[in-house]
């Protein structure tokens, strides 16, 4: 895929980050991984038991030595809570990476925007590279990058909506708005979902219940693939203007006379 970006301490070259859960198996969700050709997937610390290293476990299946892990702290209501989950995550996976969620609403999974700042304040301070899940507000992605986050991550839509980006407007302000990477996490549905995040400029899609919740999560994982790279690609080409009118395609100087 064209080109690299860093997070912290780590270069990828892949920019889709896909998620470890909602798989039928461990076995499906390597697979699924593998055919995405993502280099880092993200690991919910409350939710999985990352003690555990023997066979049968997700440590098996997404060893630490083929991807980077990114540990998230989905499901924590409050700045304590996410806190000490990203503590117990650098000390059960030795990383200084950590995906922030502070949700803010049960029904809706939208984040609260005042106590994510809080906690990448706390945690940015404790020398972790936080990268945040945030609603599309150009404004707390401003601040959440003078806090020192190493990227932003607007929502797309809700979590687990699959309704792609429902406000394109704001993602692009918010490309214009700062300089560290703009990864779009949730609400991607489906592979057209991901291009159109790409071919606005962002520098990475993250996933999970787009692929894990296919029919097919394997096929879905190569197309996620295949349209990030194709969005990518087009971003770095430059689409053509938009015209409320037709144009020829071909030049219309030294047309054959057939007078």
């Amino acid at each position: 895929m064209s080109g690299t970006y860093r997070l912290g301490e780590h270069e990828f070259s892949s920019r889709l980050i896909v998620g470890s859960g909602k798989y039928s198996s461990f076995e499906e969700n390597r697979r699924a991984l593998d055919a995405s050709g993502t280099e880092m997937t993200t690991v919910a610390v409350r939710r999985v038991d990352l003690s555990q290293k023997g066979a049968g476990s997700l440590l098996e299946h997404v060893p630490p030595e083929r991807f980077v892990l990114l540990p998230n702290t989905a499901g924590c209501f409050t700045v304590k809570e996410a806190v000490t989950t990203a503590q117990l995550a650098r000390e059960l996976l030795d990383t200084k990476l950590i995906k922030l969620e502070v949700i803010g609403d049960e029904r809706t999974l939208f984040p609260d925007c005042a106590a994510t700042l809080e906690a990448a304040r706390i945690l940015v301070d404790d020398g972790f590279t936080v990268l945040p899940y945030i609603g599309d507000d150009p404004v707390a992605c401003q601040r959440l990058e003078e806090i020192g986050c190493a990227a932003v991550m607007p929502l797309a839509a809700p979590i687990g909506s699959g309704l792609g980006i429902r406000n394109p407007t704001n993602i692009r302000i918010i490309l214009e708005s700062v300089s560290v990477p703009v990864i779009v996490d949730a609400g991607v549905g489906t592979a057209s979902d991901a291009a159109v995040a790409m071919e606005l400029g962002c520098t990475a899609v993250l996933m999970s219940t787009g692929i894990a919740a296919a029919k097919d999560p394997v096929k879905m994982a190569t197309a996620m693939r295949l349209a990030v790279e194709a969005g990518r690609l087009a971003y770095e080409a430059g689409r053509m203007p938009r015209r409320l009118y037709a144009q020829a395609s071909s030049p219309e100087e030294g047309l054959i006379d057939v007078g």
